[in-house]
């Protein structure tokens, strides 16, 4: 990163700092009960690596020793605050990044609970959550709190306490602005919700065939773990790299299907009514997203999307 963004993120988080007190004041009582109920829980992976997991969303926390970087802040403020306790608690450094990749409510709504730390995404994820924030009606002051400050096109790199934190844009995939955060020197990434461990994939924002591809950018990062958005990590955080090719094959699978339907001049209400996926049925997931998957992946392979 050039020594001038590197002072103008400095003098942001100075500001950001200054100004987010009474926001770390306010308590739970204007949230819903269960956001004030539901837990998360801190894992380390390996030294300096951990992730946050509330129900099946996952969150990356990273750490040096001149603070975190917070990969995804997950689905209210009270998680996102449950996160930061944990932090300040187990790691005992602030937060002083917060990346986001997917643009949806369940992944930035904990937005809100970083207002003295410096939030970053890519050009298309800010876009796209300005969009859905406006189509929800969101008051403007939520609105500033979840936008990240610092957008990028391709990648952005922090060096922060002796590491390269590297922030990719791999190309589209769960949506069109996902993000994931690559640590060469210890060989791994966290790739948010490109990556569904044992779970069916939610596409209703997504672009299947150029997930694959994005996929096989990943697989061929030099990363021993690579760490899901959704799921569950194996004991053995290696195992995560046979989870991924796993997940990549039902894309295989789901790309193949759409495209033997294409062939024979399947219309898509032909092709979501015959491709069943059996061999996935059991994941969490499959039910509510199959017809979605096999839509998705038409309408690109038939040059439907934009």
């Amino acid at each position: 990163m050039p020594k001038s963004t590197m002072a103008l993120l400095i003098v942001l988080a100075s500001r950001l700092l200054v100004c987010s007190v009474e926001a770390q004041e306010r308590d739970d009582t204007r949230l819903r009960p269960a956001e004030r109920n539901r837990t998360g829980t801190l894992r380390q992976l390996i030294p300096g690596y951990y992730v946050f997991s509330s129900t099946s969303f996952n969150s990356g926390v990273i750490v040096t020793t001149e603070g975190v970087v917070v990969l995804d802040a997950l689905s209210s403020e009270a998680i996102a605050r449950q996160e930061r306790e944990a932090i300040a608690s187990v790691i005992k450094q602030p937060v002083r990044f917060l990346v986001s990749s997917t643009f949806h409510n369940n992944y930035t709504w904990g937005n809100v609970a970083y207002p003295d730390v410096i939030k970053i995404g890519h050009e298309n994820y800010r876009a796209d959550l300005l969009h859905q924030m406006q189509r929800d009606r969101a008051p403007p002051e939520d609105q500033r709190a979840r936008l990240p400050q610092v957008t990028f096109r391709d990648r952005l790199t922090i060096h922060l306490g002796g590491k390269e934190i590297q922030i990719l844009y791999l190309g589209r995939g769960h949506t069109r602005g996902d993000s994931i955060i690559f640590v060469p020197q210890d060989r791994i990434a966290y790739v948010s919700e490109l990556f569904f461990s044992d779970q069916f994939l939610y596409i209703n924002d997504g672009y299947g065939v150029s997930w694959l591809k994005t996929l096989d950018a990943i697989e061929a990062l030099p990363a021993d773990i690579v760490v899901p958005g959704h799921g569950p990590i194996p004991e053995d955080p290696k195992e995560t790299r046979q989870g991924l090719h796993r997940f990549r094959q039902l894309l295989v699978d789901l790309r193949d299907a759409v495209q033997k339907e294409i062939a024979r001049g399947a219309t898509e209400d032909q092709a979501a009514a015959v491709i069943k996926l059996p061999q996935y049925e059991k994941m969490q997931g499959y039910t509510s997203q199959r017809e979605v998957a096999v839509r998705r992946m038409y309408q690109e392979m038939t040059g439907r999307l934009p």
